[in-house]
């Protein structure tokens, strides 16, 4: 079995597309996914299936979220290695003059061509620091993710890929949970 983790953009945001996570252990179990455990409310889910193909896994997850809820909800799927490797490349996450609870990454939902930077230089707050990465965005967000302009739809918009942002904690700890399978 292969371990999962599937991110789906925008449920349980604001009030909008409500899905309890109940509901989605239960779709995700129709599936036939084994081992499935969701992280808060905001859509993380680990999983284990057999070996298939990432892409196919996103397909077969929104077309289900669609049939039962009615909702167009992306999804990016990763295996534990890519997370890992997300994970591992954190410019930020050793430098101890970076409060962690302002680090983000933004997960790509597909290889971004890499684009000249000085589009999201622009974009960006004096204070705010990035890097581009070819499967995600790492972010250091001083005043809070929440009043950044480096948003999933400006992300979205310049690299044409699909996208969904998590902070660091969550980023982590679906790594965490992930590993576990392998205990």
């Amino acid at each position: 079995m292969t371990t999962y983790i599937s991110i789906l953009r925008g449920i349980n945001v604001g009030g909008q597309n409500v899905i309890r996570m109940d509901a989605v252990k239960e779709l995700y179990a129709d599936l036939h996914f084994v081992n499935i455990q969701t992280y808060i409310q905001s859509g993380n889910v680990v999983f284990q299936y057999h070996k298939s193909d990432r892409k196919d896994l996103e397909l077969k997850i929104s077309s289900q979220l669609h049939n039962k809820f009615g909702l167009e909800v992306p999804v990016i799927v990763l295996d534990e290695f890519e997370l890992k490797d997300i994970i591992d490349k954190n410019p930020y996450k050793d430098d101890n003059t970076k409060n962690i609870s302002h680090m983000h990454v933004t997960f790509l939902s597909s290889g971004s061509k890499l684009i000249d930077t000085e589009i999201i230089c622009q974009k960006k707050s004096p204070e705010e620091e990035f890097l581009l990465t070819k499967n995600a965005v790492y972010l250091y967000c001083p005043n809070g993710y929440g009043k950044t302009r480096l948003t999933n739809n400006f992300f979205e918009n310049k690299l044409k890929v699909g996208a969904t942002t998590r902070n660091w904690k969550t980023a982590t700890e679906l790594l965490i949970i992930a590993e576990k399978y392998q205990e």
